[in-house]
C-alpha cells in the first residue's frame, strides 16, 4: 500500500471522532490534530485554555495567516510522521486547508467525509454528555462552519463518503471496505 495523508471531514455530530478512533485502532497510523495549533499558540502567549480564548486564538491565527494557516502550521508535524507512515488528519475544516494539503501531497492526500442528516446530528448533539447543543445551536454552528470556515468544499470533494446514520457496527464495516481498497493499492 502506498502511504497517504487521510483527512476525516464532516459537520458537527456526523461521527468524525468515532471514525478517527476506529481508524487509529485499525491502522496504527499517527494522527495530527489541527487544533493543536490553537493550543500551542495559547501556551506560547500564556493564555488560559477555555472556549473564549480558543475561539479568539483561532480567529486571530486565521486573520493573520489566512484560512489555510492550520494546514501550513501543521505541515512540519505531518512531514515528520509521513516519513515512516500514512497519517490521519483530524480537524481539517476549510477549503483553503484542503488546497494547501493538495498542493503539498497531490494524489497522496485523501479525504473521507462522514455524513449524517441534520436531524440525526441535532439529536446526537443535543444528547451528548459534554456541551450539549440545542437545535438552534447546531443549525447556527453548521451555517457558521460552512460560511465562515468554508467547510463544505472538503466534504464535497471527498474521496470517500460514509453515511453514518445507523449503528456503529455499520459504520465500521464501511470503514473496513475503504481500508481494504487502500491495502490493494
Amino acid at each position: 500500500m502506498s502511504k497517504i495523508i487521510l483527512a476525516v471531514v464532516g459537520l458537527p455530530g456526523a461521527g468524525k471522532t468515532e471514525v478517527i478512533e476506529y481508524l487509529l485502532k485499525k491502522t496504527n497510523w499517527p494522527r495530527v490534530y489541527f487544533g493543536d495549533v490553537t493550543f500551542d499558540e495559547m501556551k506560547r502567549v500564556n493564555l488560559q485554555i477555555n472556549e473564549a480564548n480558543e475561539r479568539m486564538t483561532r480567529e486571530r491565527i486565521r486573520k493573520e495567516l489566512g484560512m489555510g494557516s492550520y494546514a501550513i502550521l501543521s505541515l512540519p508535524k505531518i512531514k515528520e510522521l509521513y516519513k515512516n507512515s500514512s497519517v490521519i488528519i483530524e480537524s481539517l475544516y476549510s477549503w483553503e486547508e484542503y488546497l494547501e494539503m493538495k498542493k503539498e501531497y497531490g494524489d497522496s492526500f485523501k479525504t473521507l467525509a462522514v455524513y449524517a442528516s441534520p436531524e440525526i446530528r441535532i439529536k446526537r448533539m443535543s444528547n451528548r454528555p459534554i456541551r450539549p447543543l440545542s437545535k438552534e445551536d447546531v443549525v447556527s454552528r453548521d451555517y457558521a462552519q460552512i460560511e465562515n470556515l468554508h467547510q463544505a468544499g472538503p466534504i464535497a470533494r471527498a474521496d470517500w463518503t460514509i453515511v453514518n446514520e445507523g449503528e456503529k457496527e455499520e459504520m465500521y464495516k464501511k470503514i473496513d471496505k475503504i481500508i481494504e481498497k487502500l491495502n490493494k493499492k
